[in-house]
């Protein structure tokens, strides 16, 4: 059966429900791995996370890893700096979703949820991660920088850390064309995030989803209702 992956979600939940239903039509024999990043930035938080518990309490084969998002949601609703956790629009769009005046009153399934989520699956053919890893480190370490696994940008690729295999990630918005350019060349290190959440940019402002058997790469459009965000530099 097929195996998926996509990422870095950001509160779009008609573009994550379109790709699931309407683009991959998963099955609950089909597995769908989400590399993070499920809340903020986007108009519906709260509906993401309602939607993944749904699709696994239905038997679908869905795995999530953390995201830095995630990460910081969980902090601030700890009472961790609350108030320099995003910019004031931002916060307000993600406890808006909610129904919600602060991070601390978040309902606690979604939080337990959340803090549950490992930061890295590990497949025969491929490592999922967040972000990357710190390729510099030694392997043992590699594996433990929470923070290189949740926040890393730039790093050199190297398999043989990976026991030659292939690294799959997101965090960093690359644009469609560059993927469909990667994804021809079956790059080792393969970053999914083509920015869905950026909706002003022609060159992002897509969920894509990666065929883990065939290398078929799945491009759905941004089609959530109007929602203030800064543009993205290209």
């Amino acid at each position: 059966m097929p195996r998926y992956a996509t990422t870095d979600l950001h509160g779009c939940l008609r573009s994550f429900r379109a790709l699931v239903e309407d683009q991959l039509r998963l099955t609950a024999a089909d597995t769908l791995y989400v590399l993070g990043d499920y809340v903020n930035k986007g108009p519906d938080s709260r509906g993401v996370l309602d939607y993944l518990m749904q699709l696994q309490a239905r038997g679908y084969q869905v795995h999530c890893l953390l995201g830095n998002h995630d990460q910081e949601l969980l902090d601030a609703a700890r009472g961790h700096r609350p108030g320099q956790w995003l910019s004031a629009a931002d916060r307000a769009l993600t406890l808006r979703s909610f129904d919600v005046a602060a991070p601390a009153d978040i309902p606690p399934p979604y939080l337990a949820w959340l803090a549950a989520l490992p930061l890295t699956l590990e497949l025969p053919d491929f490592v999922l991660v967040h972000a990357g890893f710190d390729f510099r480190l030694p392997p043992e370490q590699m594996r433990a920088d929470t923070h290189a696994m949740l926040n890393i940008k730039h790093f050199t690729f190297d398999a043989s850390r990976l026991q030659g295999k292939r690294l799959l990630h997101g965090h960093t918005p690359l644009p469609t064309a560059e993927l469909r350019r990667r994804v021809a060349q079956r790059a080792g290190a393969l970053d999914l995030d083509t920015g869905c959440v950026y909706r002003f940019n022609p060159e992002l402002c897509h969920l894509a989803a990666l065929n883990l058997d065939t290398w078929e790469l799945t491009l759905q459009p941004n089609i959530e209702p109007p929602y203030p965000i800064a543009r993205r530099p290209s």
